[in-house]
């Protein structure tokens, strides 16, 4: 969600300035630029080397260095920030921010930005409880600003109540909630399978496939990252998967059936990515064959076809996508699965395609629509064929 950004933090000069260490690791290691503007007060409670030596920047708190007499410019500043947090923000500060007041650079800088403007009020109790206090975080509100809302507990004072600032990590958070509000699938549900199922044929051997479940994490980060609630149903791999993503795990064909049986509902857009099993052994022993013979026959039965199903059940306001990999009449064979299993959409790689298939970073696809329109791709990144995929998902929503 950060990754990229350039996000100013501008620290006045209470307690809770000690907590801006931590915030500034938090956005860092989300991947975003970081600078820091701070008020004079403020380096009484933290050290500006300590956020210097954090964000990776040199940090402001004067109009121009006394060192080297270079002007700081906070119109360049604030035009260089996606994003501005005030915090900890005083109830000196939030007065000046109101009443338009210009004495040090962090105001200046907040005079000049245009971009949206985070603050994260942190005071003593009673201070919090005064109506001027209260009228100038409403009148913050109406120039534009967000709040983040000061939370209860115990104060610097010794006391007991709402002025405490919010934790570095709710900080993120919502801050991270405000920026899916503006990507396309934000309120959207995404449910991904991914990943081979295995199916026992005793306690230590199965049947499976060499589906790696790349693609499929991919489409669910993919997901993650343009706004939307994801829920990643995976069989079996060692593949990670971001920690707003929520991830269930299943084994065979028969629990992947029931758990997306039990999330499709729910979901705006499902995308059937998994390597499913299409026979499971029809009786699985409970103890290890022996080798006793040169021949072992195994009776097999078809697995629920998890895809078809879910295609009885979608409204028309769902999307529901599926994968074909193929190795001869790719078209031919895809389009009638288009068709059979009532998807908005079929996406076809071939395994005689080179770096298409199982197991590698990249893959080659084609999409086939319910239109019969057929766009084809060049070889590229899985993460870049995820794009891809989203891409058309998007123009089935507008």
């Amino acid at each position: 969600m950060f990754s990229g950004k350039n996000i100013l933090l501008g620290v006045t000069g209470g307690i809770a300035a000690y907590k801006t260490a931590s915030l500034v690791r938090l956005f860092k290691k989300s991947g975003a630029n970081v600078k820091v503007v701070m008020t004079p007060d403020s380096k009484e409670f933290i050290t500006p080397l300590t956020l210097s030596t954090l964000s990776e920047n040199p940090v402001y708190s004067q109009f121009s260095s006394k060192e080297t007499g270079e002007w700081n410019n906070h119109v360049e500043l604030a035009l260089w920030a996606d994003l501005f947090i005030i915090a900890p923000a005083t109830a000196n500060t939030i007065a000046k921010m109101t009443s338009g007041l210009c004495d040090n650079l962090l105001l200046a800088t907040y005079l000049s930005a245009k971009c949206p403007v985070f603050v994260a009020p942190a005071m003593d109790l009673d201070m919090h409880k005064h109506p001027t206090t209260n009228n100038n975080l409403k009148k913050l509100i109406l120039n534009g600003n967000i709040i983040i809302e000061a939370q209860e507990g115990e104060l610097a004072s010794g006391l007991v109540g709402k002025g405490r600032m919010e934790e570095p990590e709710g900080i993120v958070t919502q801050i991270s909630n405000y920026l899916k509000e503006e990507l396309p699938l934000a309120r959207k549900t995404v449910l991904v399978t991914a990943g081979p199922t295995y199916e026992q044929i005793d306690p230590v051997r199965f049947i499976g496939n060499n589906s790696s479940g790349k693609m499929g994490y991919e489409l669910a980060e993919k997901a993650n990252k343009l706004g939307a609630n994801v829920i990643l149903v995976s069989g079996p791999t060692h593949l990670t998967i971001s920690n707003s993503i929520s991830k269930l795990e299943v084994r065979s064909a028969k629990e992947m059936y029931d758990v997306v049986h039990n999330n499709a509902k729910n979901a705006d857009i499902i995308i059937m990515a998994a390597a499913v099993s299409d026979y499971t052994p029809k009786q699985q022993q409970d103890k290890k064959i022996k080798k006793n013979n040169d021949n072992l026959q195994i009776e097999l039965e078809s697995t629920q076809d998890i895809l078809a199903s879910v295609g009885k059940i979608v409204s028309d306001k769902q999307i529901l996508v599926g994968f074909a990999l193929e190795t001869n009449n790719e078209q031919a064979n895809a389009k009638e699965k288009l068709i059979r299993k009532k998807l908005d959409f079929i996406v076809l790689n071939s395994l005689n395609d080179e770096g298409a298939g199982f197991g590698y970073d990249t893959n080659k696809i084609s999409i086939i629509d319910k239109n019969n329109k057929v766009e084809e791709y060049e070889l590229k990144s899985k993460s870049e064929v995820a794009s891809d995929i989203f891409n058309k998902i998007i123009s089935l929503l507008k």
